[in-house]
């Protein structure tokens, strides 16, 4: 019983990482900024941990010449969905920048185990996938469309709103990448937590690059100290590691399929909550009925796909 509200807490987690990284952003007024901090804070977390446990830290040389080339860039295709996430949260709300990513992940998931990539074992789509992914779409539409037809919402949504959702889908394509990903290096370095380490590690060295040398704008850390800073716009980055670190104790205890609809259902709960009452700064987007149904659909479909499928 504890490790199944386990993977419901770290789901729980997730909306709660993005609304803190995103008004970390405001504060220093850039995203790529928050996302650094974030990694950073991850990195420094998850190295902690393992000297805690008398885990690698470094790599050596042989094994890097073993690794596949593609196998050490989970640290890119992490700080390229983090920071959409970012961006996407504002614009979006709590739920959807969690519905459209799952949506682009669930996706993902079935053409990454349909052709093998990433030297995942081959699992080509069956009947009860194919239905699954279909009352996932459904749901999706229930979420995200149902609402606003014939109702002033839907002249009142922005009409770039859809670019912001199929970023969201894409980048759902991407966190699912990255698993397969550091899936690969995980088993290569006989490490998920060691995966982690230099996954966070890659994107926290690409992100002060792309703050240090081309925005110049580190000193802009110092805008988030200070009175009026919330303390809790700092906590992103554990909560990243954490939720990497519950999947690898998680995983091999119930199962990849168990821990992906848990931790689903602990991310619905959460964003409901963030989006109904505005928490963590985030504006305020009461929920409706039709939306309920519609996140209980979308769950009956991650289900047929990840745990019956």
């Amino acid at each position: 019983m504890v490790t199944f509200s386990l993977a419901v807490l770290i789901g729980v987690f997730l909306p709660v990482q993005t609304a803190a990284n995103s008004k970390l952003r405001i504060f220093v007024k850039s995203p790529y900024l928050s996302s650094m901090i974030s990694f950073f804070i991850a990195t420094a977390f998850l190295i902690l941990t393992s000297l805690l446990t008398h885990s690698a830290i470094l790599i050596s040389s042989h094994l890097m010449a073993a690794v596949p080339w593609w196998a050490w860039l989970g640290g890119v295709v992490g700080v390229i969905g983090l920071t959409a996430n970012i961006l996407l949260f504002p614009v979006l709300g709590s739920v959807q920048t969690v519905i459209m990513p799952i949506l682009g992940q669930v996706l993902m998931s079935l053409l990454i185990d349909n052709f093998g990539w990433f030297n995942v074992a081959q699992k080509p789509l069956d009947l009860l996938k194919i239905v699954g992914a279909l009352v996932l779409i459904v749901g999706v539409i229930l979420i995200v469309v149902v609402p606003t037809l014939g109702t002033n919402n839907a002249q009142s949504q922005p009409k770039s709103l859809w670019i912001w959702q199929i970023v969201g889908v894409i980048a759902g394509m991407l966190v699912a990448s990255q698993s397969a990903i550091n899936g690969e290096l995980g088993i290569a370095l006989q490490s998920s937590m060691h995966a982690a380490l230099i996954s966070f590690a890659v994107g926290s060295i690409i992100l002060l690059i792309i703050v240090g040398l081309f925005q110049r704008r580190l000193t802009d850390i110092k805008l988030a100290f200070g009175q009026g800073k919330p303390w809790w716009i700092w906590i992103g980055g554990f909560l990243g590691a954490f939720f990497v670190f519950g999947n690898a104790y998680l995983v091999p205890i119930i199962g990849t399929g168990a821990v992906v609809v848990l931790a689903l259902l602990g991310q619905m709960i959460s964003s409901l909550v963030v989006d109904q009452f505005g928490l963590l700064g985030a504006t305020v987007k009461k929920i409706v009925p039709i939306q309920i149904v519609g996140i209980i659909v979308l769950f009956v479909g991650v289900a047929l796909i990840d745990l019956i499928g």
